[in-house]
């Protein structure tokens, strides 16, 4: 329990301090590390690349990544790992919502930079729900597959930070909102496996032992 506390204890550290330090009085301003992140993503800008990101960025859309752990949740369930099926949901959902209520809170207007190259989403901008959805659902994935887990390291963080620079990419998100949403998802997905990893893995020896149906 104590590894839970610390886990999501400094995930939601990450979003208040970064939460301070983007928006400090109340007063939310372009910090030279945004400033330089959106110019770099600008002067990235080529055909190509445009319909790649606006593809990519959609890995992190809740319509895409719902219907996917749902049925990932399924495939737990029916295998008999019925808290792991609910942990890759919580870890989704959970993660989803702790975004929008920090969105809230925080109040940060959108990028106006440079223009976006989508239409531009109508809630705040800090921290990027995208980011932490992806990495809520990469993390948790990681998690649950089978050994080695090591084959799936490369392919889960390139999904991750193929939509955390797709987001800077289009001028929807500032650097900071992406940064600090992608290392809070981590922690407080580490920190609901922590929570249910002690009986899953006593559940795993009954099973073995033949106590468990």
């Amino acid at each position: 329990m104590q590894q839970v506390v610390i886990f999501m204890a400094l995930g939601l550290t990450v979003l208040a301090v970064g939460a301070l330090s983007v928006c400090p009085d109340g007063q939310c301003a372009l910090s030279e590390f945004d400033r330089i992140g959106l110019s770099l993503a600008h002067d990235l800008r080529n055909e190509p690349l445009d319909r790649l990101m606006l593809g990519v960025t959609w890995l992190g859309s809740l319509w895409l990544l719902l219907p996917l752990t749902v049925l990932g949740a399924v495939a737990l369930y029916w295998r008999g790992r019925r808290r792991e099926a609910g942990f890759i949901l919580l870890a989704l959902l959970s993660t989803s919502a702790l975004s929008h209520v920090v969105k809230l809170w925080v109040s940060r207007p959108r990028p106006d930079l440079f223009p976006a190259w989508l239409p531009m989403p109508e809630d705040w901008s800090y921290p990027s729900a995208h980011t932490m959805q992806i990495t809520a659902a990469a993390l948790a994935l990681f998690f649950m597959v089978g050994r080695p887990r090591s084959i799936w390291v490369v392919p889960l963080a390139i999904a991750v930070l193929a939509v955390a620079m797709s987001r800077i990419y289009l001028q929807v998100h500032f650097p900071s909102d992406v940064v600090a949403g992608m290392v809070a998802a981590a922690l407080w997905v580490a920190g609901l496996h922590a929570l249910i990893r002690p009986r899953s893995i006593e559940d795993g020896r009954l099973k073995k032992r033949g106590v468990v149906a």
